[in-house]
C-alpha cells in the first residue's frame, strides 16, 4: 500500500506544465526558482519600492476562509500563509510554516495514513511580535471545522479527526480513516493559518464579520496597511517576516476594479502596472498587444481551470421568498435530464475555444471537468453525444421528450416554459461566451435571459447576486482544484456540501446537485489508496457530471492567464495554488 501511495504522488509530479510566453513554451526565468534554490534571486529586504499589482476584480475579503473568489484568496494570501504550498509540478513544497514536507520515508505520514506529523518552523512571528505556534494551526482547524463559522474551505476538514499542538513546533492531523490524499490539510491557501489570539472571539457565528477578515495578523511577507473593500489594499513590508532579506518591495499596492482589456494595457502598453492578473481577453486582441509589447510579457499555464455551466437543481423563483433556491425545492424542468441534455448538445464550445481563446493561446475547449493531470483525464468523453455541438440532435431530444415549441418559438410541457436566467460576471469575453451559448439555445426554442455581475459580487458570499446564492437558472464562471480532485468532487458536488441559507451559502455544491451513486464514487476516492484504482474513480465522477449533464464544461482555460513587467523577476506561476504563493521571492 506505501509504494502504492508513492506512485500516486508521482502520478502528480510527473504532470508536464507548459509556462509560456505569448504561447511559446519557454523554461522559467533566472531567480523562479524555489525559495533556497540556486535559481532563487538574491536581494535585500526593502530594497524595492511599490511594487503595483491590478487584479480588475477587486477583493472584498482578507481571509480565505470566509471567500468565494480567487481575487480574494489572492489577496489574502501576502499576509496568511499555510504550512505548505503546491509547486509547478503538483507537488507540496516548504516554502509556508512547515519546516519540511511529512513523508512516509521521513516518519511524517503513518504508513496507515491515517495521521500527519507537521514539523513547524521554529521562531517564526506573527506580523504583531507575538510568537507563532502550533496552538494556531490547531485553532484554525477548529474555526474551520465549526459548522457555525460557515466557512468556504470546508471540504478540507471534513475528513480530519483532529489536528493537536503536541508541542510549539509540532502539530498532527489525524484523518477519521486512512486517507490516500494525506496533504488535504495544510498545503496552499484552502488551509491559510490564522492567528488564534485575533480570530478566537470571532470563531463560530461571530465569523463572516471579524475584524481580521479586513485586517488580518499574519506570517506572510506584508502585512495590511490599508484596506478599502471593492478597491485597493495598501501593504507594506513586514519587519517579522522570517527570512531577514525579504521581501524585495517595500510596499505593494494591489489595485482592484476596471475590466481585463484595461489591465491588459495597463502592462503590456502603459507599462503602468508590474502584474496584471486575469487577462481574459479575446485572443484577436491579447495576442497582438503582448506581442508588440516592450513594457511587459504574457505568460500561461494549463492545469485544471475549466469554464463552465451550472445548472440550478433546485428553483431559484423570487415567489419562494425564504425558500428561494433552498436545496427542498426543486427545479422546474432540470430535473428533466432530456433538457440538460439538449442545451449541452446546443452549446457550441468549439466557436468559443476558436474564437475567444485563440486556439490555445489562453484556452480551448472541452467536454470534461478534470483535465490534469494526465493519468486522470477522462477518454470515454470523446464522441459522447453531449459533448458534440449538434443543433438537430438537441431539437429532436427535446422533440422525444415532449417539449413542444409555441406559438412564440418557445418550448413547453405541462404549463412550464423553458425560459432560463443565465448569469456571469461583468466581462466582454465572457458576455461573448454568453452569446454563443444564447444563440445556440434559442435555436432550439429555449429563451434566454443573461445577466452579467459585477465581479466583485458575483463572488462574495453575502451577495444575493453572488455565485454561492446562485439564485439564477444558470451560471458560469471558472474554479480549479489541488493535484489531487477529491476535495474539488466532493466539495461541488456532493450532497453534504449543498449550500444553504443555513450553512451562509458557503459550502461548494452552488448547484445543489444531490445523487447517491456520485456521493459513493466520493466516498470510495476519500479512502482508496490503490493509485489505479484511485485514477479509476476520478475518471468515474468526471465520467458521472458529464454524462448526466451536471455540468457543461466549455473551456480548459489557462490558470494563469496574467501579464508581467519585463523587469520582474521571481515569478513562478503554479496551476495548483494562489498566483501569489511565492510573492517573497519576487524582486526586480
Amino acid at each position: 500500500m506505501t509504494g502504492s501511495w508513492r506512485r500516486t504522488l508521482a502520478l502528480a509530479a510527473t504532470l508536464a506544465l507548459a509556462v509560456s510566453a505569448c504561447g511559446q513554451t519557454t523554461p522559467p526565468a533566472a531567480g523562479t526558482g524555489a525559495p533556497g534554490s540556486p535559481a532563487a534571486a538574491a536581494f535585500t529586504r526593502g530594497q524595492g519600492g511599490d511594487l503595483k499589482i491590478l487584479y480588475w476584480q477587486a477583493p472584498t475579503i482578507l481571509n480565505q476562509h470566509q471567500a468565494t473568489g480567487t481575487k480574494d484568496a489572492d489577496a489574502a494570501r501576502l499576509v496568511l500563509e499555510p504550512l505548505a504550498s503546491w509547486d509547478a509540478n503538483g507537488k507540496p513544497i516548504a516554502n509556508g510554516l512547515a519546516a519540511e514536507i511529512p513523508t512516509i520515508e521521513n516518519g511524517g505520514v503513518a504508513k496507515d495514513f491515517t495521521t500527519v506529523t507537521w514539523k513547524l518552523r521554529s521562531g517564526v512571528k506573527w506580523s504583531d511580535g507575538t510568537p507563532f505556534t502550533a496552538d494556531d494551526v490547531a485553532f484554525t482547524y477548529d474555526y474551520m471545522k465549526d459548522p457555525a463559522s460557515a466557512v468556504s474551505t470546508g471540504s478540507y476538514v471534513s475528513d480530519v479527526k483532529s489536528v493537536v499542538a503536541s508541542n510549539p513546533t509540532t502539530v498532527v492531523v489525524t484523518y477519521d480513516k486512512p486517507q490516500p490524499f494525506y496533504y488535504k490539510f495544510g498545503v496552499s491557501g484552502s488551509s491559510a493559518i490564522l492567528q488564534k489570539a485575533q480570530f478566537s472571539a470571532s470563531k463560530g457565528a461571530g465569523a463572516k464579520t471579524a475584524p481580521g477578515n479586513i485586517k488580518p495578523i499574519g506570517t506572510g511577507p506584508y502585512k495590511v496597511k490599508e484596506f478599502k473593500p471593492g478597491d485597493t489594499v495598501l501593504y507594506e513590508m513586514n519587519e517579522n517576516f522570517r527570512d531577514a532579506n525579504k521581501p524585495f518591495f517595500k510596499t505593494v499596492t494591489f489595485k482592484g476594479g476596471g475590466d481585463a482589456a484595461t489591465a491588459a494595457r495597463a502592462v503590456f502598453q502603459t507599462g503602468d502596472v508590474d502584474y496584471a492578473w486575469n487577462l481574459q481577453v479575446e485572443a484577436n486582441i491579447l495576442r497582438p498587444m503582448s506581442t508588440a509589447s516592450t513594457a511587459g510579457e504574457l505568460f500561461t499555464v494549463y492545469g485544471a481551470s475549466i469554464e463552465r455551466l451550472l445548472f440550478n437543481f433546485a428553483d431559484p423563483s423570487p415567489a419562494l421568498g425564504e425558500n428561494r433556491a433552498e436545496p427542498s425545492t426543486k427545479h422546474p424542468f432540470f430535473t428533466d435530464l432530456a433538457v440538460r441534455r439538449a442545451l449541452a448538445m446546443a452549446t457550441d464550445r468549439a466557436t468559443m475555444g476558436k474564437e475567444l481563446y485563440g486556439d490555445g493561446l489562453t484556452g480551448k475547449a472541452t467536454c470534461n471537468l478534470i483535465t490534469a493531470p494526465p493519468d486522470l483525464v477522462s477518454k470515454n468523453t470523446d464522441g459522447l453525444d453531449v459533448c458534440k455541438y449538434d443543433l438537430a440532435a438537441a431539437n429532436a431530444e427535446l422533440d422525444k421528450a415532449g417539449w413542444v415549441k409555441g406559438a412564440d418559438g418557445i418550448r413547453a410541457k405541462g404549463g412550464v416554459k423553458l425560459q432560463v436566467l443565465y448569469q456571469t460576471t461583468v466581462n466582454a469575453l465572457r458576455q461573448k461566451e454568453q452569446d454563443i451559448v444564447k444563440k445556440g439555445w434559442e435555436a432550439i426554442g429555449v429563451k434566454v435571459e443573461l445577466k452579467s455581475v459585477d465581479a466583485a459580487v458575483f463572488f462574495t458570499a453575502n451577495a444575493p447576486d453572488g455565485a454561492n446564492h446562485f439564485w439564477a437558472d444558470v451560471e458560469m464562471y471558472t474554479n480549479s482544484g489541488d493535484p489531487d480532485p477529491t476535495a474539488l468532487l466532493e466539495s461541488g458536488w456532493s450532497t453534504a456540501e449543498i449550500a444553504s441559507k443555513a450553512n451562509n451559502w458557503q459550502k461548494g455544491n452552488y448547484a445543489r446537485y444531490s445523487n447517491p451513486d456520485f456521493d459513493k464514487i466520493v466516498a470510495s476516492l476519500k479512502t482508496e489508496t490503490d493509485t489505479k484504482k484511485r485514477a479509476e474513480l476520478v475518471i468515474a465522477a468526471n465520467d458521472h457530471l458529464i454524462k448526466n449533464v451536471v455540468i457543461v464544461p466549455l473551456i480548459n482555460r489557462t490558470f494563469a492567464t496574467s501579464g508581467r513587467s519585463k523587469t520582474l523577476k521571481g515569478v513562478n506561476p503554479t496551476p495548483w495554488d494562489s498566483e501569489m504563493w511565492n510573492i517573497a521571492d519576487w524582486s526586480k
